[in-house]
């Protein structure tokens, strides 16, 4: 059964161009802002939306998302929060694919199957846990594998030959490759090493390989979808929402801040393979 996740991948090559990755904070700054956030994503031209679920401890996010989360948890956004504005994504959007993003003590606490089960009948897509190694994919990647989630792997300029085999391979979706040692926020370095990293992963898979971490503008998306079936942009997003608002509170431009960026991101993976 071919996923939504499939079916984006597949047509954004037909269009002969990377898809469009675009995380936002579930719940930041409120939920009611947040929400037509995520709802006007696709329109701008968003074709896969990871949407993060708020954790008090995210030891891969830059200060950026990290006061994304805390905002979100002021506002008293939770698990089933998070899972319950995918399930009002759905009733106008059935085809756009939706992967939470987060770490795993709030499914643990919430417990697994739980979980799965919610994630499913909400209507998402996949998952990106970034605190589980391959070692523990029995905790929650098998079982989401099993009930029909995809499960996203993250891997870095660390993951070496042979340990990228054994992050393959449960993966499924797409491979999220990090462009960068460190944390969500920071400046890529050097966009030829990107390049020969994707195409080194892709030796080794036939999965779709979007590139994450320091993707800020248009000219960036352009140059990194040279090279990758997908671009991930986060953090500037998320700093879009946090520009905008006024006293902590989200003003009339909130919206349409996330909105245009993900429009001027969205001409610049276009532009990729022109």
């Amino acid at each position: 059964m071919t996923s939504r996740i499939d079916a984006r991948f597949a047509a954004c090559k037909a269009d002969n161009r990377p898809a469009l990755v675009t995380y936002v904070m579930g719940g930041d700054p409120d939920l009611a802002t947040s929400q037509a956030i995520l709802n006007a994503l696709p329109q701008a031209g968003a074709d896969v939306i990871e949407l993060g679920l708020p954790f008090s401890d995210p030891m891969a996010d830059g200060v950026v998302i990290q006061m994304a989360a805390q905002r979100a948890l002021a506002q008293g956004q939770t698990l089933l929060g998070v899972l319950g504005m995918v399930e009002e994504f759905r009733r106008k959007d059935d085809a756009t694919p939706i992967v939470i993003m987060g770490y795993y003590n709030p499914i643990y606490s919430f417990g697994v199957e739980r979980f799965i089960a919610a994630a499913r009948q909400a209507g998402v897509d996949g998952l990106i846990i970034v605190d589980l190694p391959a070692e523990e994919d029995d905790e929650l990647c098998i079982p989401a594998l099993k009930a029909g989630l995809n499960f996203i792997r993250l891997t870095t300029p660390t993951t070496d030959d042979r340990r990228l085999p054994v992050v393959l391979e449960n993966t499924s979706g797409f491979v999220y490759y990090v462009s960068m040692t460190g944390v969500t926020g920071a400046a890529i370095k050097s966009r030829a090493a990107v390049g020969e990293a994707v195409e080194r992963i892709k030796s080794h898979t036939s999965l779709p390989v979007a590139v994450g971490f320091g993707i800020k503008t248009a000219e960036d998306a352009a140059e990194i979808g040279k090279h990758s079936d997908g671009v991930v942009v986060g953090t500037v997003l998320v700093d879009a929402v946090a520009k905008s608002l006024v006293d902590g509170k989200a003003t009339e431009k909130t919206v349409g801040a996330v909105r245009d960026l993900v429009a001027d991101l969205a001409a610049g993976v276009k532009r990729a393979r022109a």
